[in-house]
Order: C-alpha cells, then structure tokens, then sequence
C-alpha cells in the first residue's frame, strides 16, 4: 500500500492528473481496512486496484504529434485483466510497482531528477510524456531531435552515440517511432522540390547543362520505380523555378552525392530517413538544424556497423544496394528539451517551439 501510495503521489508526472486524489482514497481505504471490517477490506481492494489501473494507463498513452510508421509500436492500452493479473501473479508485489512505474532507464532518470528539483514546468512534462514511449528493453536507434544526437541503444541503455543534423525550425524534423528493416548503400539523392526550385534550376539557368553533368543529376519524369528519363535541354528550367513545372531530378551515387554511401529507411508516410553525408563542416556546429527534414549522420560507417553486426560493404556497385539487416531494430525519433546530464536536470534549446506552443495553449485555457 505504502509504494501505491507514493507512486500516486507523483503521478501527475506520469501524465496522471489524479493522482494526489486517488493517493488519498487509497490511504483512507487503507485505514477502514484495518480494522478488519470485511466490507471495508472489499472496498479497499477495489479502491487499489482501481487505482493502480488508471496509473498504469496513464503511462500507456502515446504522446501526442508522434508518426506510428510501425503499428507494432503503438503503444498497447492494457485491459484491467491485464494488470490486475500482472500484479497479482508478482513474486513481490512492490517490486512489481516500482518496475512498471519505473517505465524504462530515460524515464526514470528524468524523472528522478525532475523530483529532486521540485519546481516541474511544461518542458519537463513535455519531455517525460515523449520518454514514456520509449522500451524498457531491447535494441534500438534514438534520434533526439533537440539535442541534435543519435543513440545506439541496448537492452534500454545507451552505448554509443553520434551528432546528427535535422530539419530547419521551417522544415522540421517530425517525432516518428518506426523500424529499420535494411541498410542501403550507393543511394540516389533525389532533390526536394523546394530545393530544385530554389537552388538547381537557378543555377541551371545561370550555368548551363554542365551543371547537371557535373554533379551527376539526371532528370525524371516522375516519381515511381519505372520513371523514365528526361532530356534535360528540353525542360523549361524557368517555369520549374516558378513553379509551373513540377520536375524530378536526383543525384547518381558517387563520391559527391548528397546521399553519401548509406541510407536507413523506415516506414513513416513523410519521406523521412537517415543517411550519411559527404559534407562534415556542419557537424562541429553546437545548433545543427540544417536539414530539409531528413537526418543526416556524421559517422554512418559506425551506424552500419552496429545494425548490421558485421563491417558493412555494398554487395555491389549498383545504385540503392539494399541489404536486409540480421534482425529489425526499432527507431524513436523523439524531442527531449529536458534531460539528465552528469545526474543532474538540463534544459535543450526548444528549437521547434513545440514546449512553449504548449504553454501558451495552457495559459490561454
């Protein structure tokens, strides 16, 4: 009763807004229970298990603006059966608590330093709400987005990380949970359509054709699998610059592509995906929101390394080599503005804006 109790206490953290008042019906039913009235004990027994059911489903909701490209990572609503049944089966029942509360090793730190601090604001609730959807356990890729980093996780714990670049606040990378299921290598880079209208055409315009030529882009006629090309002289490269022309164009692999030697996808309906990068200047930046979105990686070779479980290499030299990786790895790519550094609380830029949109809606309400 004692560890219900406290866990109730906090629970507001764990995105549980009752939990101060349902502490209270446990410790009252808790009192009448002692003196050994039956009915009293019955209602007790309810009023805990009630209780400890809400808790465990606050913890289960998904944060709000997150992309599920994998649908076996949304997180599972259990029914009361379910944790009614996992409790009582526990070998120590406030041992059982504490795990479930405890959510997974990011969360309970965050949240152990954001108790000893006292003072919660939106961004650690912010924060904690998006951890909460992180596993306990296993193998997977963390990208945290306001710290700009990439983590190798195992068995819950990070072991390795890398600076990473994401989308501009005007081109944000978005939160997505998915799964990599293949590495490829020799990709093509094919041009976002803002950055064709914007960069290339102009400079075909002032260049000429060999600016295509050298840097390797060749134009499309869409955007499927059977795409054919298009003669590059015979496009109107200033009806594409105002728009009037919608145009594929992408870039071969090779030394200079945008792409580098790698790609990692994963489902997620956005286009979204990370890849490596010939160009490392932007990495020694301490902000680096440079991307059109996508997540560029300042050491892929060692990305690959790990997924793969092996030195990665191209099977070959043909263009988008995919290679199925021994077994799927989950991807989180997440916004913690709030985290733990040396055991104590920090704050990250909130380069979207998304924690203070957020305390601008609460202080609207």
């Amino acid at each position: 009763m004692r560890e219900l109790v406290s866990i109730l206490r906090n629970a507001e953290l764990d995105g549980l807004h009752d939990g101060q008042r349902l502490a209270a019906q446990v410790e009252q039913a808790a009192a009448s229970a002692a003196t050994g009235n039956p009915d009293a004990i019955r209602s007790a027994e309810r009023t805990m298990s009630t209780a400890w059911l809400l808790y465990v489903q606050a913890l289960s909701l998904p944060p709000q603006g997150v992309i599920f490209g994998d649908p076996a990572l949304v997180p599972h609503m259990p029914r009361s059966a379910e944790v009614l049944d996992s409790a009582a089966k526990a070998s120590s029942l406030a041992r059982h608590l504490r795990n479930v509360a405890s959510v997974n090793p990011f969360y309970a730190e965050l949240r152990a330093a954001a108790l000893r601090q006292g003072t919660v604001t939106q961004r650690i609730r912010g924060s904690l709400e998006r951890a909460r959807l992180l596993p306990a356990t296993g193998n997977y890729v963390l990208v945290d987005i306001a710290s700009q980093r990439l983590f190798m996780v195992e068995n819950g714990r990070p072991t390795d990380s890398m600076r990473v670049i994401v989308g501009k606040p005007d081109q944000p990378t978005p939160m997505i949970a998915s799964t990599i299921r293949h590495a490829t290598f020799n990709p093509y880079w094919n041009v976002p359509p803002d950055l064709l209208r914007k960069n290339i055409a102009p400079r075909v315009l002032a260049d000429g054709l060999s600016y295509l030529r050298e840097r390797g882009y060749e134009v499309l006629d869409g955007w499927g699998a059977n795409a054919s090309a298009v003669d590059p002289g015979k496009v109107n490269w200033s009806a594409v610059v105002d728009g009037r022309v919608d145009l594929r164009v992408r870039q071969r692999p090779g030394s200079g592509n945008m792409m580098g030697n790698y790609k990692f996808a994963f489902p997620n309906g956005e286009g979204i995906y990370l890849h490596d990068t010939p160009d490392k200047a932007l990495f020694r930046e301490a902000r680096r929101t440079f991307s059109s979105g996508c997540i560029r990686l300042e050491d892929a070779p060692r990305l690959a390394r790990w997924l793969l479980g092996r030195e990665p290499s191209a099977p070959s030299a043909r263009p988008e080599a995919e290679v199925p990786l021994p077994r799927p790895v989950p991807v989180y790519v997440t916004y913690l503005t709030a985290q733990v550094s040396g055991g104590e609380l920090a704050m990250i830029d909130d380069v979207y804006r998304i924690d203070q949109q957020a305390e601008q809606r609460l202080a609207a309400r």
